[in-house]
């Protein structure tokens, strides 16, 4: 058996499981087949079929399209890991039969380059996105093979892959190049842990190794091709949009383009697990501690700025601005589950939960058929529309992209969503979230289950079952939540002293479990105030709204427009009520709050020695996540307070 099999009964995340299978999946299914009326075409799965020279036309689509593919088989494969679905699993079949029949004699496999510009291969790493499908194509066919036992897809990229390793390398005759966009490292080390094939993981590092040494590879192929560019101006962006201003151990902020970079980093993580390589990690470390406490929005969002969907400077976080792009909170997540991995601590499971309730699905609607591609903290949807530096904040979710890698990039990880709640580590079973589900794991050759009920996040309240045959000593780490006020743990009913168990963030309760043993949690969830760092201009004066990990808003459907003359007093009260007709069920969040009273200023626009004059007003907070699945308006993740 795996380490870990779980099904998840999860009245939260059961509902985005279920999405993801009932309409996520089979709505871009239509959208790789352009049969989506009013979306923006794709042609992805057309341009394999003229690859494989079953359809005569032209390459259509950015020149990444097949990624597209490679997510929505990805999302197929978790999905049926949950839900099995022999009728999904023969249309999945029928594509990888495709991919392969598209696939050249020698191994090569990109639709652009196939059809398009067949003697331009590895010309142009810097822009191509060459590596980068490849990367997402063998992520996908590991998690098929995982999953279904098949090995086709797997053979097709292990062909694809060892193409690669032919072509790039340190050894003499191979191209001493590196991607422009990140992501087939961390394929590389999946698809080393699927095969054993120590080659994979070593290319993996080579393209960790060989990233920004001098002379710079981009700088010399770029001369080869005679000075051309795929993307005019891209060079204009510099060595820091693709980290490649210096080799990576050498790397102490995060710059540039915000999922490449955490592409990157996970593919660091990986090798430096893999490899025992200690410098990597702390390199890794560094780079995690930049971002979260410098560079992170509350809602775990990263990426400030539109330019280069990138990272600027140490709390540089502007609300309206921001370009938050879902695939980067998607890949702080996947950073978070590699630090976790390497060692386990409370923080890292604390920012990948945040990331998760908030920047990740407040990218597609409730129903699952429209996304963001940019999550903003603060739109009005007037600037939107005629302000052109905002051109890029959309109010409502789109439903679908010309560049369209984040609907897929979300409907891969919330179907996979159960690979996130546990680790194992030697005999220590840690519980990173917590979820209602069932689990069954291989620890140190013994099966052990576990049960979680719970309705969290919206109740603090997790119990924990532990099924066995007979009994087995092991330790069972349970997060505490940064944060939480106070907690509560009872074995058996017999309550821990939590102080005295605590051990990096995890409550470590060392025993010999019998079957049947249970363990009752209870993490305080009522509404606080949080501040931001006085560092960060656009939080000056001004409060956000978290329970649990859910961070809340302010929308105009709730509270009427001109959210930004509304004040939320320090004094008043915060009450939380479960509303079962809101929103799919959530809790909403009321307090008593002020409005500046506009006709007091006559329509000035300014005014000497004015004082401003509030009248009382009821403030209505909705989750994050939730926003804009009700009318267009205004929202606002941070209030003024006074």
């Amino acid at each position: 058996m795996k380490d870990i099999n779980i099904s998840i009964n999860d009245n939260f995340w059961s509902t985005y499981t279920k999405l993801i299978r009932d309409e996520v999946i089979p709505y871009q299914w239509d959208a790789l087949n352009d049969n989506i009326a009013d979306a923006e075409p794709s042609a992805a799965i057309r341009n394999f079929r003229i690859a494989a020279g079953e359809e005569e036309g032209e390459f259509y689509g950015m020149v990444f399209q097949d990624s597209d593919v490679a997510k929505w088989l990805e999302a197929v494969a978790y999905s049926l890991e949950t839900y099995p679905d022999p009728e999904l699993e023969a249309r999945a079949d029928q594509v990888i039969d495709l991919i392969g029949r598209a696939q050249q004699p020698d191994g090569y496999l990109n639709t652009y380059f196939i059809v398009k510009e067949p003697d331009k291969r590895w010309t142009n790493l810097e822009e191509c996105h060459e590596l980068y499908c490849a990367g997402h194509m063998i992520e996908a066919a590991v998690a098929y093979y995982e999953v279904t036992g098949k090995r086709k897809f797997m053979d097709i990229m292990a062909r694809f892959a060892d193409h690669i390793d032919s072509v790039f390398g340190p050894e003499e005759g191979k191209k001493k190049g590196y991607p422009g966009h990140q992501e087939i490292e961390l394929a590389l080390v999946r698809l080393y842990k699927a095969t054993g094939n120590r080659k994979y993981l070593k290319l993996a590092k080579y393209f960790l190794d060989e990233r920004g040494k001098q002379p710079y590879y981009f700088d010399i192929e770029f001369e080869k091709r005679g000075r051309k560019e795929f993307w005019p101006g891209h060079r204009n962006m510099g060595r820091h949009y693709d980290q490649a201003h210096l080799p990576v151990r050498e790397q102490k902020e995060a710059v540039g383009h915000a999922v490449r970079a955490l592409y990157m980093y996970s593919g660091m993580a990986d090798v430096a697990m893999e490899t025992g390589d200690e410098e990597l990690l702390e390199v890794c470390r560094r780079l995690w501690n930049n971002i979260v406490y410098k560079r992170m929005y509350i809602t775990g969002a990263v990426g400030s700025q539109v330019f280069g969907e990138s990272f600027t400077f140490d709390y540089d976080l502007p609300n309206d601005t921001v370009y938050g792009e879902t695939c980067a909170a998607i890949a702080l997540v996947f950073f978070a589950k590699r630090m976790l991995k390497a060692e386990p601590k409370g923080s890292y499971a604390d920012v990948m939960e945040r990331a998760l309730y908030n920047g990740v699905i407040s990218g597609m609607s409730l129903d699952g058929k429209s996304f963001f591609y940019v999550n903003p903290l603060e739109v009005n949807p007037e600037a939107c529309e005629k302000n052109a530096g905002f051109k890029h904040v959309k109010p409502v979710r789109q439903k679908w992209f010309a560049c369209a890698c984040c609907p897929p990039n979300i409907a891969r990880l919330l179907a996979s969503i159960g690979h996130y709640i546990y680790d194992i580590k030697d005999n220590t079973v840690y519980t990173h979230l917590y979820v209602a589900s069932r689990a069954e794991m291989n620890v140190e050759g013994e099966k052990i289950g576990i049960t979680q009920t719970t309705d969290y996040p919206w109740d603090g309240n997790v119990g924990i079952s532990v099924n066995l045959d007979g009994s087995k000593e092991f330790n069972l780490a349970l997060r505490i939540p940064g944060g939480c006020r106070d907690a509560r743990i009872s074995v058996n009913g017999q309550e821990i002293d939590i102080a005295e168990v605590m051990a990096d963030g995890y409550a470590i309760i060392k025993r010999r479990w019998e079957n049947g043993d249970k363990v009752e949690m209870n993490f305080a969830m009522e509404p606080v105030r949080v501040r931001s760092n006085p560092l960060v201009r656009a939080n000056a004066g001004k409060v956000a709204i978290q329970s649990g990990p859910i961070i809340y808003c302010l929308e105009e459907v709730d509270n009427g427009p001109g959210l930004q003359t509304m004040v939320l007093p320090k004094d008043s009260p915060l009450e939380m009520s479960f509303r079962e007709d809101a929103l799919g069920g959530v809790n909403i969040i009321t307090a008593q709050g002020k409005k500046a009273r506009l006709e007091a200023w006559d329509g000035d626009l300014y005014k000497a020695d004015a004082c401003i004059e509030y009248e009382p007003v009821k403030l209505t907070f909705i989750p994050y996540y939730a926003w804009v699945n009700r009318e267009p308006g205004e929202m606002t993740v941070w209030v003024h307070e006074c």
